[in-house]
C-alpha cells in the first residue's frame, strides 16, 4: 500500500495557480538552495530559480507537474531521472528525512523532505549544494589515512627490510650454483621480487613522508622531453603514442627536479596502463604538453584509455584505493602530496570510455 501524498506525487493532476505572499516568494527565488513545493494533491505549485538551473529545464515545463509527468519531460536528461526515482523512493517511500547524490557535473547535493502538520498537507524539498562539505571531509579522511599509514610504516619498514636484506645476500652467494644447475632464472626472480618488496616499502614510507624538495629551478620543457624520452619505448611496447606538444621555452618553476619527473611519470604509466585496460583495437595516445596560465603553467597529461567514473573520481588520491589488480593505491596518493608541497594543485577529469585528463598547476619563477 502507498500512502496518500505518494498516490498524489504519481497520478496526474489539474494544475491551479496557488497564491504566495510576494515578500516570501522573493526571498525564496535568492536563496542558494533549490526549492519545490508539492500541494495535498502532488502537484507542484512552486520552484525558484535555482531549481530550474538544477533541472536545466525552463519554468513552464514543470509547473504544474506531478513526478510522473516530470519523468516523462523528454527534456530532463536520464542520469536526473535516475536520480529523482531513486530520491522518491529513499524519502517518500522508506520515509527518510535525507537523501544525498553526485550529479553528472561531480557536484554532491542533499535533498532534504519538509512535511507534517506545519506543512498543512504540502511537500517541500529542498536541493543544497555540499561540494565543499565533502572536499573537507574527504580532506579529512585523507589527513587520518596518511597519519595511520605514518604509524604503519615507521614500525613495519625496519622489520621488513632486515630480512629481506638477508636473502637477498644468501641469493646472491647461491648464484653460481644456481647457475651452474641452469637454474640461473630462479635467482633472477627472486632478486627482482626482494627489489619489488622494497620499492612497495619506500613507497609507504614516501606516502607517510615525502622528503623535503630539493629546491631548485627546473625548466618545465627539459623535464618533459626527459619523460617522455623516458617512457617513449615502455608505450610503443603497450602500443601507446606519446606525443609532446611544442613546449615555450621560458616556463621555468621553482622545485625537485626527482620530485617532478615521479609525478608526471607516474601519470604518464597510469595513461598507458589505462589504454591496455580498454581492451579494443582504438590506436592509444598520450597528449603531453605545458601553458602558461597567468602566475601559473599547467602541466596536462592526457589519454584517450578506459576512463573512470564519478565514484572513481572522488576517491582517486585517497591513499590505498586503486583499481589495479597489483596496485598499491599510493602513487597518486604521493603525487598529490609531492605537488602540495611545491605550491601547487592537481586536479582531473574522465569519462568512461573516452579517457582522462590529468592537470597540474604549479606556480611559475617570474
Amino acid at each position: 500500500m502507498i500512502s496518500q501524498f505518494q498516490e498524489s506525487l504519481i497520478l496526474p493532476r489539474t494544475f491551479q495557480s496557488v497564491a504566495m505572499d510576494t515578500t516570501y516568494e522573493d526571498v525564496l527565488e535568492h536563496i542558494d538552495s533549490g526549492i519545490m513545493l508539492f500541494d495535498e494533491d502532488g502537484v507542484l505549485t512552486f520552484a525558484n530559480k535555482q531549481m530550474f538551473g538544477i533541472l536545466e529545464l525552463p519554468r513552464l515545463a514543470i509547473m504544474g507537474c506531478t513526478i510522473t509527468h516530470l519523468l516523462a519531460n523528454i527534456q530532463l536528461n536520464r542520469f536526473k531521472k535516475k536520480q529523482m526515482l531513486r530520491g522518491y523512493r529513499e524519502m517518500v517511500q522508506k520515509g527518510k528525512p535525507n537523501y544525498e547524490f553526485a550529479d553528472e557535473y561531480g557536484r554532491y547535493w542533499r535533498v532534504s523532505l519538509h512535511s507534517g502538520e506545519q506543512m498543512k498537507g504540502s511537500y517541500l524539498f529542498t536541493f543544497k549544494e555540499i561540494s565543499d562539505y565533502k572536499l573537507i571531509e574527504q580532506t579529512a579522511y585523507q589527513n587520518d589515512s596518511l597519519a595511520m599509514l605514518g604509524k604503519l610504516s615507521a614500525s613495519i619498514a625496519h622489520e621488513i627490510r632486515n630480512p629481506l636484506t638477508a636473502i637477498r645476500g644468501f641469493i646472491q652467494l647461491l648464484h653460481p650454483h644456481l647457475h651452474q644447475l641452469g637454474k640461473e632464472e630462479y635467482a633472477k626472480i627472486i632478486l627482482a621480487e626482494i627489489d619489488r618488496a622494497n620499492d612497495i616499502i619506500h613507497e609507504f614510507l614516501t606516502s607517510s613522508k615525502p622528503s623535503a624538495p630539493q629546491i631548485g629551478l627546473v625548466p618545465v620543457a627539459a623535464l618533459l622531453k626527459e619523460v617522455v624520452l623516458l617512457t617513449e619505448s615502455e608505450a610503443l611496447m603497450k602500443g601507446c603514442q606519446i606525443n609532446l606538444q611544442p613546449l615555450q621555452g621560458d616556463l621555468i618553476i621553482s622545485g625537485d627536479a626527482k620530485q617532478m619527473k615521479q609525478v608526471v611519470l607516474n601519470m604518464i604509466r597510469n595513461a598507458m596502463e589505462a589504454i591496455t585496460e580498454r581492451g579494443d583495437d582504438l590506436v592509444g595516445k598520450i597528449e603531453v604538453g605545458a601553458r602558461r596560465d597567468g602566475a601559473e603553467v599547467r602541466i596536462f597529461i592526457s589519454d584517450n584509455g578506459k576512463g573512470m567514473d564519478i565514484c572513481t573520481l572522488d576517491r582517486l588520491f585517497n591513499p590505498f584505493f586503486t583499481t589495479k589488480e597489483n596496485g598499491t593505491g599510493l602513487g597518486l596518493s604521493v603525487s598529490d602530496r609531492i605537488i602540495k608541497n611545491h605550491g601547487g594543485c592537481i586536479s582531473v577529469s574522465s569519462r568512461v570510455n573516452e579517457g582522462t585528463r590529468f592537470v597540474i598547476s604549479l606556480p611559475l619563477i617570474q
